[in-house]
């Protein structure tokens, strides 16, 4: 059914590079990936150019968000209905001529503000269909005990592209000026990274099979294949427990460091916005990291994996505790290395776990579920932060840390310490690709 065709090699990420249509997979949304950085950093400045209104631009940037979250639902169970590689051909042909029209209108002179607000509805409606799609390709590319290096690879270098593709976006801009060619040309760039993806999606053998138990899921409509998906979660304990883990971890570390993080900057560290930076450069490095040995580490035997996770939340929630009191930016920014490098790494092992655990005729259900409550809790996670940190600076800190102290005591029971053991290695073999 797919095309796995790898070497043989010790570390694991490059095996999944020899799979051929992994590796295809991996090229044309890494160039697409960069393509979106192009036209986010484009797309916010022309609303700015053009209205000189913050509110125009955060309206803009609600459509598209609300959008994209209502979609990625539906995406899910569409994608469970047509298969990924049909969903994202689709939606990046859709993308390629949106781009390639508003770089256009832009070029003519023929742009009005309120199409930016109908382009920003469309792109969210697509992408929200596409998300989904585009995390349910590897398990069905890669052999199952390499697919958490296949998640490592392709998170990484999206961690990558997005470190370095707003910083040459924006140089763009910056070169060419003048009645916004140089956001034409960004939005230009944007429509030929999605030939790459198309082109390398066209090429792929494998990805495009509808993978159907029986024949519920082709009679039923997708309102009741969303239900399906819900209902197969909650009768799982533990794919249940995952969604709570990663639910908790999103609302205890989002906050704490989007919001926490600048208000010490600018409060406490001499530094002011330098050590912004180099804060969240610690993260995003230690994240990386993490990424990175996720994929690349043996894997660890199911006996030490439930103590492993127990220890990693912990670190973690010493980690973001211990924030309440820190002073000096250089320890800052070594504390947030470290959780960078747990959060990477225990990232990549959940959601491997979850798709591993998952039937492949679920896969997109279950991935724009997690897209969803990601999509949700982030902003709810800030705003609670916001309001804790006008009461008291160090609640928001203690307050995350609490939260991440309360996953590792439930991960210590004996019952659930053996299930997470025996579902993170093992691979239900009706889970695996043939």
């Amino acid at each position: 059914m797919t095309d796995i065709v790898a070497r043989p090699a010790a570390n694991p990420m490059k095996r999944v590079l020899a799979v051929r249509d992994f590796f295809l997979l991996w090229i044309g949304q890494s160039t697409s990936l960069l393509g979106d950085q192009f036209h986010a950093i484009a797309g916010a400045w022309l609303v700015l150019k053009l209205t000189g209104d913050p509110l125009a631009l955060g309206t803009v940037l609600a459509l598209g968000g609300i959008a994209t979250a209502v979609f990625t639902v539906i995406g899910g169970a569409i994608t469970d209905r047509i298969s990924p590689r049909k969903v994202m051909l689709t939606s990046d042909a859709i993308r390629l001529c949106l781009s390639a029209m508003l770089a256009t209108q832009i070029f003519t002179g023929t742009l009005q503000v309120w199409m930016i607000y109908i382009y920003s509805l469309v792109e969210g409606i697509v992408s929200g269909v596409f998300a989904p799609a585009s995390m349910s390709m590897a398990p069905r590319l890669v052999p199952p005990e390499d697919l958490q290096a296949g998640n490592s690879v392709m998170q990484g270098s999206m961690q990558l592209i997005r470190f370095v593709g707003p910083a040459v976006a924006g140089g763009l801009i910056a070169a060419f000026p003048k009645e916004n060619v140089g956001v034409g040309l960004a939005l230009a760039i944007d429509a030929v990274t999605f030939i790459a993806s198309i082109v390398t999606l066209w090429m792929m053998k494998s990805g495009g099979e509808v993978i159907v138990s029986d024949g519920t899921q082709a009679k039923s409509n997708v309102l009741q294949s969303i239900v399906d998906g819900v209902r197969f979660v909650i009768e799982d304990p533990f794919l249940k427990f995952l969604f709570l883990l990663i639910a908790v971890a999103n609302l205890a570390f989002s906050g704490a460091v989007a919001v926490g993080v600048p208000f010490l900057a600018d409060t406490r560290f001499p530094e002011g916005a330098a050590a912004y930076g180099l804060i969240l450069s610690g993260f995003a490095g230690g994240n990386l990291l993490g990424i990175i040995l996720s994929g690349s580490l043996p894997k660890m035997p199911g006996k030490m994996i439930g103590v492993f996770m127990v220890t990693m939340f912990l670190v973690l929630s010493a980690g973001v505790s211990s924030l309440a009191w820190i002073a000096w930016t250089w320890v800052a920014m070594a504390d947030l290395f470290v959780q960078g490098v747990l959060n990477g790494y225990l990232s990549i092992l959940l959601i491997t776990s979850l798709q591993q655990n998952t039937p492949k005729e679920m896969l997109g259900r279950l991935m724009s579920m997690v897209l969803l409550a990601g999509i949700v809790l982030a902003p709810l996670s800030t705003a609670i932060s916001g309001a804790v940190l006008h009461w008291n600076v160090p609640a928001l800190f203690l307050g995350a840390g609490a939260l991440l102290l309360i996953c590792a005591v439930y991960l210590m029971r004996p019952q659930m310490s053996q299930m997470v053991g025996m579902r993170l290695v093992e691979v239900p073999s009706e889970n695996i690709a043939e």
